[in-house]
């Protein structure tokens, strides 16, 4: 049930319309309390300041009906350039970044702040009573001395939030086109990764072997889709209670479908009720998520640099920034300790086994996704062996640095078939310059 709470709360912080109406409803209720001070003295009390003009009726229902019809209008124009600059990004940097742009939260705020203005004038809007009209009750009628009712306090705060409207407009105007330039794309991707590794992992470099996978019976999987969420502490709780071992037979992220293993438990008997409780502690659905699954990120900086490299873009350049931040997450990679799993804090890894990944793992998972494209241009070729040594600069393992020199080697091999010429002389001479800055880091 909490993997179940954990998704759905995923799935709501990407839409675009949680921040809107949690906004909206703010603004519903804050019209009551400001227009229950109006009609309890607020109107008199802000008749002491000689600068603040108290307004009319006629006068107080032209600026509300202004501000309510602008802020309409001016969201369904950001809604607008919004699903514009998602449909850009999404067509030119991939699909899967769609979920980045959803779940930025300028775009969220910007989108909740004119709805929200919306809602509250129209609110106060409805009970400006005009010099001509009686009063719908005795507190409306006592709560001004001046003929009809005109909500000054309400009507002061409804313009403060336009004013503060069309500063999140002029922000909003320059996030757009800010935030789906490809560096701006590429430096949240890797930003982002980098910050993963570091929370994941925490421990600095401590080399060990992943211990044995334990073997006993298995719970296969009922529901189809990509697992989002694991919830480990439930699952060390269901072990410790029953005595058990538990191993995972899966990442986060992983597709499954009806009879796929999900773990295998040891130490107590299988009952159709624990494996129900099992099941209930993965979270399935539509698409992967960053929040356990460290690859998703590695994943789309692979997408955008394989995109970058195809013969209809034949963008190198985007393709080595990609490279450049990829090289920065692997190198958070290369000096941790990987032998722990998403979320270690909420279980014991006597109990409960995630399925372990090795640096190799996650050098394929990049690097080794890229290699053959990279290996096309003899410009990115360069620079994947440039990000190869920054890595090894920051790892103290041998058997890492082994991996990354045999990374180098398929390169060169792979840029054999595809090079020619003065381009691929010039890859030989960088890949005998990094062979050598590998010979002299240890290898």
């Amino acid at each position: 049930m909490i993997a179940r709470l954990r998704s759905l709360w995923l799935s709501v912080n990407a839409s675009y319309w949680f921040y809107p109406a949690l906004f909206s409803v703010n603004a519903f209720f804050l019209s009551f309390i400001t227009i229950w001070l109006d009609r309890n003295g607020a109107a008199e009390w802000l008749g002491q300041f000689s600068w603040i003009q108290p307004s009319r009726p006629e006068g107080a229902r032209t600026v509300l009906t202004v501000i309510a019809g602008s802020m309409i209008g001016v969201a369904s124009t950001v809604f607008s350039i919004t699903i514009a600059a998602v449909a850009y990004a999404s067509g030119n940097y991939g699909p899967r970044l769609l979920t980045n742009f959803m779940e930025d939260k300028g775009n969220q705020l910007s989108l909740g702040v004119f709805i929200a203005t919306f809602v509250y004038a129209v609110m106060v809007l409805r009970v400006v009573r005009g010099e001509d009209e009686r009063a719908a009750s005795a507190a409306d009628a006592a709560a001004t001395t001046l003929p009809g009712f005109t909500p000054q306090l309400s009507l002061l705060v409804a313009t403060a939030m336009a004013i503060w409207a069309v500063a999140v407009l002029v922000y909003f105007l320059h996030h757009i086109p800010a935030s789906i330039r490809i560096n701006t794309v590429l430096k949240g991707i890797g930003a982002r990764f980098v910050a993963h590794v570091r929370w994941r992992y925490t421990e600095e470099h401590e080399e060990r072997d992943p211990p044995q996978q334990i073997e006993g019976e298995t719970v296969t999987a009922t529901a189809n889709g990509y697992v989002k969420i694991i919830d480990f502490a439930t699952l060390d709780n269901l072990a410790e209670e029953h005595g058990a071992q538990i191993a995972l037979q899966l990442r986060t992220g992983d597709f499954v479908h009806s009879n796929v293993p999900l773990v295998e438990i040891k130490g107590c008997e299988l009952t159709d009720e624990l494996a129900a409780e099992i099941r209930e502690c993965f979270a399935t659905g539509a698409m992967r998520t960053a929040t356990q699954d460290l690859e998703y990120l590695i994943d789309e900086l692979v997408e955008i640099a394989l995109r970058a490299l195809s013969p209809g873009i034949n963008d190198p350049f985007t393709a080595i920034t990609s490279l450049h931040w990829l090289g920065a997450g692997t190198a958070e990679l290369a000096r941790r300790d990987l032998d722990r799993g998403p979320e270690q804090d909420s279980y014991d890894r006597e109990r409960v086994q995630p399925l372990d990944d090795d640096f190799e793992h996650f050098l394929r998972r990049g690097f080794g996704a890229i290699r053959a494209s990279a290996a096309t241009s003899a410009m990115t070729s360069k620079k994947f062996l440039d990000a190869l040594l920054s890595v090894a600069r920051a790892c103290r393992s041998h058997k890492r640095r082994n991996v990354l020199l045999a990374e180098g080697l398929q390169l060169l091999e792979q840029a054999k078939l595809e090079l020619k010429g003065p381009s691929l002389e010039e890859l030989q001479v960088q890949f005998d310059e990094f062979a050598a800055a590998m010979e002299a880091l240890g290898v």
